[in-house]
């Protein structure tokens, strides 16, 4: 039986936001660690701040974000927007990797990195989705 103060959820809503949560904290410990340099080369030229410390603080949000998604059920409509937002905020990013005509991820080819434009409105749609309250 679930308890009133904390919303239920869909089974693949709970799925979505799980997958969402361990994506983005696996984001966010590879910005760290493994693929600093390939995150670093994401950051578009004309930002007017340390590549690398914009990377490590996305690393630090992304972790922060995921973790929230999972461990505050009862904010978890609010972190989803915020998940959005986030997914809004660091588009840029993946337009200038586009643009700019930057190899990283395997992303080496104008159509691979246009490919990978298309999925970021997904992200967004998924974080907002996936902590909505279910229709009763």
């Amino acid at each position: 039986m679930a308890r009133r103060d904390v919303p239920t959820s869909t089974t693949p809503r709970t799925i979505a936001r799980v997958a969402l949560a361990a994506g983005l904290v696996f984001a966010g410990v590879s910005h760290l660690f493994w693929a600093r340099k390939e995150f670093r080369s994401q950051v578009p030229s004309w930002v007017p701040m340390d590549a690398d410390g914009v990377v490590v603080a996305s690393g630090a949000v992304e972790i922060g974000l995921g973790a929230a998604l999972v461990a505050l059920p009862r904010e978890r409509r609010r972190i989803g927007w915020i998940v959005a937002a986030f997914f809004v905020a660091v588009f840029p990013g993946n337009i200038a990797q586009f643009t700019e005509k930057r190899a990283a991820f395997g992303l080496d080819s104008d159509r691979a990195r246009g490919i990978r434009l298309i999925f970021q409105p997904l992200l967004v749609a998924l974080a907002i989705w996936s902590t909505a309250e279910p229709r009763r």
